[in-house]
């Protein structure tokens, strides 16, 4: 197994994260990406701890989101199922089980003061903290997608389920979008990725 996480995580993390594994008795699978979630925990039938991650992972995205499943584990060993998915529990534990790891040995410096900000009050998925996002994503392979900050103003996008939307205005941190085919509207993150389509006629 650490041989395995050395080809997904840094590598100074991974003698400690196979102590974690192996501590917590947490069977992991490394799976195909998965648009709607980096990874996910599960008690199965059997007893036994399953954790997946999606294998298209950027190294520091993978520890992160290996280290938020083991702290659901975690948390809710320590604390029983009926506990909030990502409330003060999980939050807790997922600070204690981190902390060791934000240094400088493990991940880049210019994501330490971002990462440090993140754990004072994690979230569900670091995708929703807008800077942490973006830094992440500097360590991803190029694509060919667009975040939805650099689609113009009414201008059209297309999501992975193939859902077609019309940027609109900005407000406080998130961006209205009109669903085309509905005329419904959604609010999106500045740092959502989306398939720009084209141009509108109202900008």
């Amino acid at each position: 197994m650490d041989k395995v996480l050395a080809n997904y995580i840094p590598q100074n993390a991974v003698a400690p994260v196979f102590e974690l594994i192996k501590q917590h008795q947490v069977h992991l699978k490394i799976v195909n990406e998965r648009v709607t979630r980096h990874g996910d925990y599960r008690k199965l039938p059997s007893g036994q701890h399953q954790i997946t991650v999606n294998a298209n992972l950027n190294p520091y995205r993978f520890l992160i989101t290996l280290l938020h499943e083991i702290a659901h584990l975690v948390a809710f060993n320590n604390y029983g199922r009926a506990i909030k998915p990502h409330g003060r529990e999980w939050k807790q534990s997922f600070q204690a089980i981190m902390l060791p790891f934000i240094r400088p040995e493990i991940f880049p410096k210019q994501l330490l003061p971002l990462l440090a900000v993140h754990f004072k009050n994690p979230r569900a998925t670091s995708d929703t903290d807008a800077k942490l996002s973006l830094a992440l994503k500097q360590y991803d392979p190029p694509n060919d997608k667009n975040y939805i900050f650099e689609i113009p103003y009414g201008a059209l996008f297309r999501l992975y389920n193939g859902k077609v939307f019309k940027r609109g205005n900005k407000r406080i941190k998130r961006y209205e979008c009109l669903e085309v085919a509905t005329g419904r509207t959604y609010l999106f993150n500045p740092n959502a990725e989306v398939e720009f389509i084209k141009a509108g006629n109202d900008q």
